[in-house]
């Protein structure tokens, strides 16, 4: 009997249409699914998430049996990011490079998952992820920046914290700099996603 593969799927492109990392994370979806079954969850960021303010920071540091019927709307979809996340096995990014970095969306998505007691918790050697056994695909794509290079901090900032969530299984295939030699480099994309493994 084939096990479910629950694909959380991550899109913050702002572009609906024309979008690269948008097709790359068709394509996988598409892999995973010749693969075996698969259940999918489309967070769209790009469409647009709250960010961290002062009410949100104070419900989520109040102990959830102290909270307001007023802090636990204001974290019902921090909850609801957090539930998604958590019932990943398999999680795609597909994210563009914004002026060398994530797209804000992304970074709100970030902010509203990294939660402790959720996804991290302190210990007195420091705080510990939360969140194992789950591996991370990021579709990257950029227009001039090398993945990997100086001038990329969306990779290495995304690993990082989704290892401080706990998640330390992340393969980044990227489309970068495609202002030169753009065919090649998608198509390079492409063969990695059919190397990927349920």
């Amino acid at each position: 009997m084939n096990t479910i593969n629950n694909i959380l799927r991550i899109d913050a492109s702002a572009r609906k249409t024309d979008s690269i990392t948008r097709s790359l994370a068709d394509e996988a979806i598409n892999h995973f699914a010749e693969l075996g079954a698969v259940n999918i969850v489309t967070r769209d960021v790009a469409q647009g998430l709250p960010f961290v303010d002062e009410e949100w920071i104070g419900a989520n540091f109040t102990p959830d049996d102290a909270r307001t019927d007023a802090q636990r709307a204001k974290l019902s979809l921090s909850n609801q990011l957090v539930d998604e996340l958590v019932a990943a096995d398999t999680i795609i990014i597909a994210t563009p490079i914004y002026n060398f970095s994530v797209p804000a969306s992304l970074k709100a998505w970030v902010d509203m998952v990294a939660r402790v007691h959720r996804t991290f918790h302190y210990t007195d050697q420091g705080p510990v992820g939360l969140l194992e056994n789950k591996c991370v695909i990021v579709f990257v794509a950029s227009g001039g920046t090398n993945v990997g290079s100086a001038i990329d901090f969306a990779t290495p900032y995304l690993k990082f914290v989704l290892g401080f969530m706990g998640i330390t299984n992340v393969q980044i295939i990227a489309a970068d700099a495609m202002s030169s030699d753009a065919e090649q480099k998608r198509k390079s994309a492409s063969e990695a996603i059919k190397a990927l493994q349920n």
